[in-house]
């Protein structure tokens, strides 16, 4: 049965309900934990249990000493903003939390005062539902390829290609050695040795990898980490490296946002092809169809 098969289905079986019961068979469709069991795979509860895994080993805010400049950077917005990993907190995490006292949606907009305000929340990883929407729907079959995922951070991307795609080979980049720290015990722990392997470097001495990638995932990756100038050189030595005709490169924000910011004068329509993505999908009740908006699909022509 097809999409437009189960829909046209849906639509008759609905029509048999009673009118009065309507509204409470679409709430029940809505909310409905076994339809949530539905959208959930092993592969998803083995991605929640890495995550709590790595909430054990970190701060709340997920962000560790050696990060002084991203922090700085993130403090110096001009809205008040907390890093929150959507990778370790999804949105029940986010309200147990606030429950507990040990975070909180709002700011006080005057101190000693009930006047409150919504935080801007920040994430430098993808969320679970992000990452299902990327292997699942964004990207083709991977079989044979190899993924390489810039500023890998705690893993997310590299830990999701693994359960979530048959790409042959996932490399991680990251310059943060704690970082790498934490993604090979969790690479080891969880036996992905096979497929993942992690490189303690920056990604601008990497050149053989990046010529050799088949995909490249580029996430928040250098905007919260270098100054303007580091931010330049980086894109440029990303532009003179990814060459390969047909890799596919994934980032958050676009390339158009993240040039424009730097003025850089890169012809981006002589260089990659934008692959316009369908983000009209429901992955489960958590859905948010404005983060999946902003995650971004080129070819490299």
């Amino acid at each position: 049965m097809d999409v437009s098969q189960a829909q046209n289905a849906i639509l008759s079986l609905l029509g048999q309900v009673a009118p009065s019961a309507l509204p409470k068979v679409i709430q029940w469709m809505k909310t409905s934990s076994e339809i949530e069991e539905l959208t959930t795979s092993n592969a998803d509860i083995l991605l929640h249990n890495i995550a709590d895994d790595l909430r054990n080993c970190l701060p709340v805010e997920a962000m560790v000493g050696s990060e002084k400049e991203a922090v700085e950077n993130i403090q110096s917005l001009q809205r008040p903003t907390l890093h929150v990993d959507a990778f370790l907190y999804d949105e029940d995490t986010i309200d147990s939390l606030c429950e507990e006292g040990k975070m909180s949606r709002n700011y006080c907009m005057s101190c000693g005062s009930t006047k409150t305000a919504p935080l801007d929340f920040l994430s430098h990883s993808f969320s679970i539902l992000e990452l299902k929407f990327l292997f699942h729907h964004a990207l083709p079959d991977l079989s044979g390829k190899n993924l390489l995922d810039v500023g890998s951070r705690l893993g997310a991307v590299l830990y999701a290609g693994y359960v979530y795609s048959s790409a042959s080979k996932l490399e991680g980049v990251e310059i943060n050695a704690e970082f790498c720290d934490l993604q090979e015990k969790i690479i080891k722990k969880y036996n992905f040795t096979d497929r993942i392997q992690v490189h303690h470097s920056d990604v601008c001495s990497q050149k053989t990898l990046l010529q050799g990638a088949d995909v490249v995932v580029l996430n928040n990756v250098f905007e919260y980490f270098l100054n303007k100038e580091e931010q330049t050189k980086a894109w440029i030595f990303m532009h003179e490296n990814l060459r390969k005709k047909g890799c596919l490169i994934v980032t958050v924000p676009s390339l158009e946002e993240s040039f424009s910011k730097l003025q850089i004068n890169i012809p981006l329509s002589e260089w990659v092809e934008e692959i316009e993505l369908d983000t009209d999908i429901f992955l489960g009740p958590d859905t948010d169809q404005e983060a999946l908006s902003d995650i971004h699909l080129y070819k490299i022509l």
